[in-house]
């Protein structure tokens, strides 16, 4: 992986307001406390973490006078700061690691990664496709509307962040492991053509198949490709400490596997590990998780 080879610039994002729910803030300290640098350092990486973004406590209305998406203010905000991060750390030839919070940091980390790589691949490892609009919500929860305004879809204020032409091409992203769509989010996927790759897909298939086909599309015509891992990707069984489990998810060796042949193409440019909810979590179980599958991301193996 030649676009890891340099420093990796760990950024912790503690936002919990584009989920609405109290302790995903804590997912980046949980992630650290469970050894993340060490781990990297022990397959030759140099670490530089520059802490936290900081996140406003004082929080507006849950959504001010017409305006139906929550926290708005807040998460435009502090997805700005973490847009300008990102591409601070791959100007300096640093792989950006981003360490969430809940998936609406995916809105300025890829937003950052666009502002150097022209053309990016994203594959999108979720129980949820997070392609919902504020036409489609239910919720009103921003961290549902991550990948659809990295598309170029949804409220001003968050498709502007760095730049209203810094967009992702719908034929270069793959969402695996979804298991939970909301019905206006079925045509949204559809019209756009993205490839989802859902659980059923993957227990017929089989991870090295989806895995292969996945990649090939995201390499294809592209300068480098982003990784965001949703832990709800995984079966509750095996990552309880998310804020929004759903059963059936991928199992441990499956989501190994897929972080493995990530590594093996060496096309990453840039990472972002979402959801990590300790007040949701037995014995840490969660972040450890997290921190192995960093590990196979950036090289470990086991032989």
């Amino acid at each position: 992986m030649d676009a890891v080879k340099t420093n990796v610039s760990i950024i912790g994002v503690p936002l919990k307001y584009g989920a609405d729910r109290m302790g995903v803030e804590m997912g980046p300290d949980a992630i650290r406390s469970s050894h993340v640098h060490q781990r990297l350092e022990a397959l030759g990486y140099q670490t530089q973490d520059i802490g936290d973004i900081p996140v406003s406590l004082q929080k507006t209305d849950t959504c001010q006078a017409g305006e139906k998406l929550k926290y708005l203010q807040e998460i435009s905000s502090v997805n700005k700061q973490l847009c300008h991060l990102v591409a601070d750390a791959m100007g300096q030839g640093q792989f950006p690691l981003v360490l969430g919070g809940d998936h609406s940091i995916a809105i300025g980390t890829i937003k950052g990664v666009l502002q150097h790589v022209s053309r990016l691949g994203v594959i999108w490892f979720d129980a949820h496709t997070d392609v919902n609009t504020a036409e489609t919500t239910y919720s009103g929860n921003i961290h549902g509307m991550s990948l659809a305004v990295a598309l170029g879809y949804g409220h001003p204020d968050l498709i502007s962040i760095g730049g209203i032409d810094k967009k992702l091409r719908p034929e270069n992203v793959v969402i695996i492991g979804a298991r939970s769509i909301d019905p206006g989010e079925r045509p949204f996927l559809k019209d756009k053509g993205i490839r989802v790759f859902t659980m059923h897909d993957i227990d017929r298939y089989g991870m090295k198949q989806v895995m292969e086909e996945a990649l090939q599309i995201v390499t294809a015509c592209t300068d480098g490709v982003h990784l965001s891992l949703d832990l709800d990707v995984m079966d509750p069984a095996e990552a309880p400490g998310v804020g929004t489990p759903v059963n059936g998810g991928l199992s441990y060796r499956e989501s190994h596997l897929a972080m493995e042949m990530l590594y093996e193409r060496g096309v990453l440019v840039s990472a972002e590990v979402v959801e990590v909810n300790p007040m949701f979590d037995l014995q840490n179980k969660t972040a450890r998780a997290a921190v192995e599958l960093i590990g196979s991301v950036f090289g470990e193996r086991i032989l």
